[in-house]
């Protein structure tokens, strides 16, 4: 099978980059050809404010680009990952004028947010939410903090969801949680087209010792991720463990004077992915205390793949991915009080933190593995090239 797959980078080793890289990684190592059409961007503070505006709404070079590169490559399907800002719904078009299926990822909640993450002012925000018009974020000047700029991606939202394009112009829509499907479909999005379908990783790290007594961050240091939540309680829980924190971030100063502050809190900035998951093989723990509706949680998933338990935030698909009392333990999310509590709680009783090594790492091989994520893609796309071979006879598709 042949797929044109179609991606905006984010940030650097962002879990959306992530995802993509992975995709296309195992199914090339499964014999397949991906054709890549990618845009990146850090391209943006290079272009002004009404070019980039105009290709948020409707980028005509990538509409041509797609539609070259398909009747050039012939795919049976074009999977599109991140489109947000520089790429456009304009490759749905291209693609069905092609006759060739698209599917989506949904990776952030940019069709009902401008900020994408529905969080604002260290809360969970729904105020767009199922609106017709989503003028609450431009007020607030919600994207990049700038009115211009969320003037233009509020108006986008409006004209594609006027013109119907999320429930007309994709065949199926992938969630990587069943909380992210219901808050899609609760957003108008078909509920018979949107599946499950988790975040995996393309290489096994393997499993780890975890022989060291410290507790591990990893993730952007920002709001919306628990930090402050996390420095609170570790300045209540003190030396009874140690707490590393891997990346960086706009509170990144705040994580320094902690670390200056106290010597259990040790900030290691950005590491690279093999450091990473080394730190994350030996930690006894990895506290994930994100407050937004995390899409995934795929942090969680790689803490799993090392037999390492996680100490969840119990909201939206963090709460989902981990099973409370079984592969770690909940918390009430931004409740510092009630995270302390499972620290003491997990310090305390070893034997069932041991058990929960074993199970975590069960849970990723079970649910995780690049082997079954492979499946459950073809799956996928086979239903998605048999249908649309039922509304386009004529195309010639190529055998699976």
């Amino acid at each position: 099978m042949k797929i044109l797959m179609v991606h905006n980078y984010y940030q650097q080793e962002g879990g959306e980059d992530k995802s993509f890289e992975a995709e296309a990684t195992v199914l090339q190592e499964n014999g397949h050809e991906v054709i890549r059409i990618v845009r990146h961007n850090d391209t943006i503070p290079y272009k002004n404010a009404f070019t980039l505006g105009s290709e948020a709404l409707w980028n005509h070079s990538i509409y041509q680009e797609v539609r070259s590169t398909i009747r050039s490559h012939h795919p049976d399907i074009v999977h599109c990952h991140n489109i947000f800002p520089l790429i456009s719904p304009s490759v749905y078009f291209a693609a069905k004028a092609e006759h060739v299926p698209v599917v989506q990822s949904l990776s952030n909640y940019r069709l009902f947010c401008a900020k994408g993450i529905f969080f604002r002012k260290g809360r969970i925000c729904e105020a767009c939410f199922r609106k017709a018009i989503p003028w609450p974020g431009l007020r607030h000047a919600c994207y990049r903090h700038s009115y211009s700029a969320t003037a233009v991606t509020t108006l986008i939202m409006w004209i594609h969801r006027q013109l119907g394009m999320w429930s007309n112009m994709v065949d199926t829509y992938i969630t990587f949680t069943e909380f992210a499907r219901q808050k899609f479909i609760e957003g108008g999005l078909p509920a018979d087209r949107i599946i499950v379908k988790p975040v995996f990783l393309s290489h096994d790290p393997l499993m780890g010792r975890g022989q060291k007594k410290y507790a591990l961050f990893v993730g952007r240091l920002t709001p919306e991720k628990g930090i402050r939540t996390l420095l609170k309680a570790w300045e209540q829980l003190g030396a009874k463990i140690p707490l590393r924190i891997l990346g960086d971030g706009m509170l990144a100063e705040e994580v320094q004077r902690a670390a200056a502050q106290y010597e259990y809190v040790e900030w290691l900035g950005n590491r690279s992915l093999q450091e990473v998951y080394a730190q994350m093989g030996e930690a006894a723990f990895l506290v994930f205390p994100s407050e937004w509706y995390e899409t995934f949680g795929r942090v969680a998933m790689e803490s799993f793949a090392k037999g390492t338990p996680v100490l969840a935030a119990d909201i939206g698909a963090v709460g989902e991915v981990t099973r409370n009392g079984l592969t770690g333990l909940h918390f009430r999310p931004g409740d510092v009080a009630d995270l302390v509590e499972k620290v003491e709680w997990l310090l305390s009783h070893p034997a069932e933190l041991s058990a929960m090594r074993k199970r975590a790492r069960i849970e990723y091989e079970t649910k995780y593995s690049a082997e079954l994520n492979y499946e459950l893609t073809m799956a996928l796309y086979e239903d998605v090239v048999a249908g649309n071979a039922l509304r386009f006879g004529s195309r010639v598709v190529s055998s699976i």
